[in-house]
């Protein structure tokens, strides 16, 4: 009984917090996603509405002024913002990384000072791993810190980088020992705030996912205090790393719950509205064919982000099942937002209607935070040490 009551109080405190969220997006966000999505433009105004909610400390302690929320609610959370705007969650996702990072493996002094910064979004940033030649093999990086003194010296080029202009702050994967053997026995990660030596280069322009800011970011002889160096230990930044992909992860299956739902709505309210032949299309056998793949599809991707938050909340190794959500999530977000421009015919190619965005924004689930291919192979190595013979 005790279970089922804190459960129920659960759902109801998740519905609440929904509920917020659905009345700010239809508010504050809806009106205006075509038109900055359109011209590619940051979205000031909605970021710092998104600080008021409390967005940027989600998932962070509430002893560090963060809402201490859990990876389902968190989901919830992600999935409803990528519904109407994909681009809004990169911008919490990749903070809160960087966030999970220093909370998990951070020394007390770390976590005391920049968790509370963190959560209210006075410093907001991301989490600094790709490099030019380094995406999915990590191991493979080459920026590289030389410790002098009470610093260490930093040098190197990251990539693809979240919240890289107007982020602060940044959790930077780097070699300490380039000569370690096994490689990521020399990787360490540190909490870098932006200063001399840290320079953005450029903004990368994209097919979608338009409005955040991905970024080159440049590290010449970049001097950085020790205490940064997260856990105080060189050494722990590939498991730094792989333990924030988790929650990264378990996001962009989120999303792609969010983008492939978004594609059913527009699709199942089109198919009712539109007629060929006399009646809807929605009446048409290749379209109801259509609509009940897309619902399965999304369905499934649900079942499997959220199997994966559940584990990620009960503090289980769930590299595995956040690979499975992602990849299936994502792999629906593609499939359901071309099965939607399908449905719309021409106006779903059209920038006046919100699908062909979806047909934009959704192939980058597929390739970030590990690209579908690796996330096949991380499930068959856990499949088989889970199962051995």
């Amino acid at each position: 009984m005790v279970d089922q009551t804190t459960a129920a109080a659960a759902d109801t405190e998740d519905g609440e917090i929904l509920a917020t969220i659905d009345k700010w997006l239809a508010r504050d966000v809806r009106p205006h996603v075509l038109k900055l999505d359109h011209a590619d433009e940051y979205p000031h105004e909605i970021v710092a509405q998104m600080k008021e909610l409390g967005l940027f400390g989600a998932t962070i302690p509430v002893e560090y002024g963060g809402l201490g929320l859990n990876a389902t609610t968190y989901a919830k959370i992600v999935e409803t913002i990528a519904q109407t705007w994909m681009s809004l969650s990169g911008i919490i996702n990749s903070h809160l990384i960087m966030s999970a990072c220093v909370a998990r493996q951070g020394t007390p002094e770390q976590k005391a000072y920049y968790l509370p910064k963190f959560a209210t979004g006075e410093l907001r940033g991301g989490l600094a791993l790709t490099e030019p030649d380094a995406g999915t093999d990590l191991q493979g990086i080459r920026t590289r810190a030389r410790r002098d003194g009470d610093h260490y010296i930093v040098n190197g080029t990251k990539t693809w980088i979240t919240n890289g202009i107007e982020g602060s702050c940044f959790a930077l994967l780097v070699k300490t020992d380039p000569e370690a053997n096994p490689r990521h026995k020399g990787m360490s990660m540190f909490i870098a705030e932006k200063g001399p030596g840290f320079t953005v280069s450029k903004k990368l322009e994209k097919l979608g996912y338009k409005g955040i800011d991905s970024a080159e970011l440049v590290f010449e002889d970049y001097r950085i205090p020790a205490d940064r160096l997260i856990g105080g230990v060189e050494g722990q930044g590939m498991q730094a790393a792989l333990g924030g992909l988790e929650l990264g992860r378990i996001n962009i299956a989120a999303r792609g719950c969010g983008l492939a739902s978004a594609s059913l709505k527009d699709s199942v309210r089109y198919a009712q509205i539109r007629k060929t032949f006399g009646k809807p299309i929605a009446e048409h056998q290749a379209i109801q064919l259509k609509l009940g793949e897309m619902a399965t599809r999304l369905q499934a991707a649900r079942l499997l982000t959220y199997d994966a938050a559940r584990a990620y909340d009960r503090g289980e190794r769930c590299d595995m099942e956040a690979g499975m959500a992602k990849y299936f999530a994502s792999e629906a977000a593609v499939a359901n937002s071309l099965e939607a421009m399908r449905i719309h015919g021409g106006y779903g190619y059209s920038k006046e209607y919100d699908v062909e965005r979806y047909f934009r924004d959704a192939p980058l689930m597929c390739i970030g935070e590990g690209t579908n291919e690796i996330q096949r192979m991380i499930i068959a190595k856990q499949l088989i040490a889970r199962n051995p013979a």
